[in-house]
């Protein structure tokens, strides 16, 4: 029988259940946190609160985690979820994204540039504003014209590094072995132990010979420590 990896991105949650993620990943939210949220559908559904939705709010915190955090995005997830999404504008979010963030190869092969006339931001008044305070650049030479100063940029809007590390496991994981589907297999086995391996594929999205050769090494360990004890 073969084995066929989940969807990408999950159905578009409730409002209130995509705050408890975005807090679970680091949003500072005022709202309860949902433990070890998934980072990329979360990251892929908070941009389409911003772009499609008008929540510049969102999306001002998204990026300035992104500018923090993205060592640790898993790009290959992230890309299989933006393309999922059926958004226009998401995409093109994710291609300005990509674009800012292209010095790191893993993003600059996530989502390809997008061609033609530069998509606003704002549905009126991007011109007038970019006239008068210039562009975020952040997005200068991408396909999302932004003016400068509507993406508030604080680091204080979101966990620093060490602090979601503590909270995250998935993240902390990603610190110590890589934003690989390694490191995410790991996570949902140390959440799981007797996890079958078709159903950790499952839930992190990954192939089952990826799952397998980890669960393998995850079980090694296992074992030596019981033995070691």
């Amino acid at each position: 029988m073969s084995i066929h990896r989940a969807p990408g991105l999950d159905p578009t949650p409730a409002p209130d259940e995509l705050t408890a993620r975005m807090v679970g990943v680091g949003f500072l939210l005022s709202a309860a946190a949902e433990p070890d949220a998934d980072i990329e559908t979360t990251l892929v559904h908070a941009s389409s609160a911003g772009m499609d939705d008008n929540d510049l709010r969102v999306l001002a915190i998204l990026t300035t985690w992104l500018g923090v955090h993205s060592a640790r995005v898993n790009t290959e997830r992230l890309a299989r979820a933006v393309a999922e999404h059926s958004s226009p504008r998401v995409r093109a979010y994710w291609s300005a994204v990509c674009t800012w963030l292209g010095d790191d190869k893993r993003f600059a092969r996530i989502v390809a540039p997008i061609a033609g006339e530069r998509i606003d931001l704002l549905a009126v008044g991007t011109e007038f504003q970019v006239n008068r305070r210039g562009e975020d650049p952040r997005f200068e030479s991408t396909c999302l014209r932004v003016p400068a100063g509507t993406l508030r940029d604080r680091a204080k809007d979101v966990l620093a590094p060490a602090v979601l590390a503590e909270r995250h496991r998935g993240y902390r994981n990603r610190i110590q072995m890589g934003a690989t589907w390694r490191a995410d297999i790991w996570t949902a086995l140390e959440a799981e132990p007797g996890m079958p391996v078709a159903e950790c594929a499952r839930r992190v999205r990954c192939s089952f010979a990826a799952a397998w050769k980890a669960a393998q090494d995850f079980l090694l360990l296992e074992e030596a420590r019981r033995t070691a004890s």
